[in-house]
């Protein structure tokens, strides 16, 4: 990561401006704030940020149209939304707008650490795909007919109607070690957007896997816990959990389609 990565807090409340700098501070960023999306906007295009934390919902400019401009004038930009609970489906889309991810709330300064150090990991990743494409392919390809979360999720239709669900090998690339994974409970709801599983990494940092589609879990891959390995090839043996989804059609317009089938 940086030394001195830039970044760039947007929050029409003062209060929540000033405690999100305050969770960033003294870790080696240069934070700053803005109040609205035209300030966000200035000061972009002036200083060039390496992660932009926007609140997704704000009078004037919205985080989604924020988010929109950004992406078009600097699609290297990392763009985290921050997001309460009615507005999932948005972060979704926004998402496949090109976010990097979202931050539901609440949240702890934890979460926002390590969320941030993910997607400063993220970039760096990006620039090494670059390379590698111009020094030969790289080591592990989605297949096509795989609906995704950009560097977040998988899901893939299964000929019984379930559907296999699994970790996005650039999540898995962005951390150096599993220390241990949480499944949900077998017959749980899980919904578009909310948390399917929490990892631990060696680092103590907590990562969230999205749940592309919604339904109810019917099976967990546990073996993965025990062989670590079998997630070198996660769009196959190291699947996570398989649903029987209850919106596909609706839930499927949300994700990114790899290729086709």
């Amino acid at each position: 990561m940086p030394a001195e990565a830039k970044i760039l807090i947007v929050d029409d409340e003062p209060p929540v401006c000033r405690s999100l700098a305050s969770a960033l501070s003294g870790r080696g960023y240069i934070v700053d704030t803005a109040l609205n999306g035209e300030e966000a906007l200035e000061k972009e295009r002036e200083n060039h940020y390496d992660v932009v934390v926007a609140d997704l919902m704000m009078p004037g400019i919205s985080g989604m149209d924020l988010l929109k401009i950004i992406k078009k004038e600097r699609p290297e930009v990392m763009v985290i939304m921050v997001t309460g609970y009615p507005s999932i489906k948005t972060a979704v889309e926004s998402i496949k707008l090109g976010a990097f991810d979202y931050l539901p709330k609440p949240f702890t300064p934890g979460d926002l650490r390590t969320l941030v150090s993910r997607a400063l990991s993220r970039k760096r990743l990006h620039e090494e795909e670059e390379a590698e494409m111009v020094s030969g392919p790289t080591a592990v390809s989605i297949p096509e007919g795989t609906y995704v979360i950009p560097d977040n999720s998988w899901a893939r239709m299964e000929e019984d109607g379930y559907v296999r669900v699994g970790i996005h090998h650039l999540l898995l690339r962005s951390f150096n070690k599993i220390e241990s994974i949480e499944f949900p409970e077998v017959g749980e709801m899980r919904y578009q957007g909310e948390a399917s599983i929490r990892i631990t990494d060696d680092q103590g940092k907590i990562h969230r896997l999205w749940t592309p589609v919604s339904g109810r879990v019917i099976a967990v891959n546990a073996r993965v816990a025990d062989d670590i390995r079998l997630m070198e090839e996660p769009y196959e043996y190291g699947w996570i959990i398989l649903i029987s989804p209850t919106n596909l059609e609706g839930d499927l317009e949300n994700l990114v389609l790899i290729g086709k089938k």
